[in-house]
C-alpha cells in the first residue's frame, strides 16, 4: 500500500467519524442558536453555505423565511439555493437581504476584513457570525486539530485564520459593525468532548450595522 493510499484512507475514515458523532449534533445546535437570532419573514444570505444544512433547518424553523447561498466549491445535492462566489467579492447589490450569515468562514479566508466587509455591504441590518476565539497556542492547536478532521474530506481550504475576541471586534468596528449580542456558550459536543472542544473556543455574534 502506498503512502498516498494510506492517508487517504485515515482521511476517509475521519470523515465518516465526523460525520456520524459531531457533524450532525453541530449543525442541529448551530441551527437552533441562529434561529431564534433571525425575524420572521427575513431573507438571509448563507455564505459560504457548505451542503446547506444548517440553512436548512433555519428555514423549518423560522417562518417565512427566505434563504439564498453562496459558495466557492458548490456542492452537488445542496439542500438551499446556491450559486459560486469568488470568496470575497459577493454577487449581489448593496442591501439585497435583511441578514447575511457567515458560519465557520471567516478563518477559512485570509481576507477576513474584506468578506466581512461585504457580508455587510449586501445585508440592510444584521451579520450573523458563527467563529473562533483563539487566546493561546493551545487554543490554535484544538482549533487546528478541529478543522482539519471536519474539512480535510472535503478539500476546503485551510489558512487556520483564527482570531482572539479583540481582534474580532477591531474587524468589527473596522466594518461599521456592533455587537448586538454575543453568544459563547454553544454545546457543540457531547460531554466529555465538550471539555476539550468546547471551553469557549466558539461563539455566535449578532452584530447590527452603525446607522448612516
Amino acid at each position: 500500500m502506498t503512502a498516498t493510499s494510506s492517508n487517504s484512507r485515515v482521511v476517509s475514515w475521519v470523515g465518516r467519524w465526523h460525520q456520524s458523532l459531531v457533524f450532525e449534533r453541530r449543525v442541529r445546535v448551530l441551527a437552533e442558536r441562529l434561529a431564534v437570532e433571525i425575524a420572521q419573514n427575513s431573507s438571509l444570505l448563507d455564505i459560504g453555505c457548505g451542503d446547506g444544512s444548517i440553512s436548512s433547518l433555519i428555514r423549518s424553523a423560522v417562518p417565512g423565511v427566505q434563504i439564498q447561498g453562496i459558495e466557492t466549491t458548490e456542492r452537488p445535492g445542496c439542500l438551499i439555493a446556491c450559486q459560486h462566489f469568488d470568496g470575497v467579492h459577493i454577487p449581489f447589490p448593496s442591501g439585497a437581504f435583511d441578514v447575511s450569515i457567515l458560519v465557520d468562514v471567516l478563518h477559512h479566508t485570509e481576507a477576513i476584513p474584506d468578506l466581512l466587509a461585504e457580508a455587510a455591504r449586501v445585508s440592510r441590518r444584521f451579520v450573523l457570525i458563527k467563529d473562533h476565539v483563539c487566546e493561546s497556542a493551545l487554543d490554535f492547536r484544538t482549533l487546528q486539530f478541529m478543522d482539519w478532521v471536519g474539512n480535510r474530506s472535503h478539500g476546503v481550504v485551510l489558512p487556520y485564520n483564527y482570531q482572539s475576541r479583540a481582534q474580532w471586534m477591531t474587524f468589527f468596528a473596522d466594518c461599521g459593525l456592533r455587537v448586538h449580542s454575543w453568544n459563547g456558550d454553544l454545546p457543540l459536543y457531547s460531554t466529555p468532548f465538550n471539555a476539550v472542544f468546547g471551553r469557549g473556543l466558539h461563539f455566535v455574534a449578532l452584530l447590527e450595522k452603525a446607522a448612516s
